[in-house]
């Protein structure tokens, strides 16, 4: 699944944000909502598809934590457009700069 899609929904994303702070379990993240646990299950699976969320089970319980690959790969998407709008912006700005120094009649003036 792909990870944008599976943070389009509120509720995944504060289960996200909740297990920035530490692993939980399924129970734990449950009780932390008002909404069946059918559904927090459903939820926790579409995250662990994604690729967002890793699962251990320790006898009964479901440990849920953050998986950093998951993470890194938002981490390089925002890298790449930020680096798309920084080569951009560095244009822009050099082309103003010129503006700048070209009055209407197109002669340039030394500052």
């Amino acid at each position: 699944m792909d990870r944008f899609l599976a943070l389009a929904d509120a509720n995944r994303r504060r289960i996200i944000e909740m297990l920035g702070a530490g692993p939980l379990s399924a129970g734990e993240i449950g009780e932390r909502f008002e909404i069946s646990a059918p559904a927090v299950s459903q939820h926790l699976k579409v995250l662990r598809q994604a690729g967002l969320v890793s699962v251990a089970v320790q006898g009964q319980r479901r440990i849920y934590r953050l998986d950093p690959d998951g993470l890194d790969a938002f981490d390089d998407w925002v890298r790449k457009v930020r680096g798309f709008w920084s080569a951009n912006l560095d244009a822009l700005e050099r082309q103003l700069a010129k503006s700048e120094s070209t009055d209407e009649t197109g002669e340039t003036h030394d500052e």
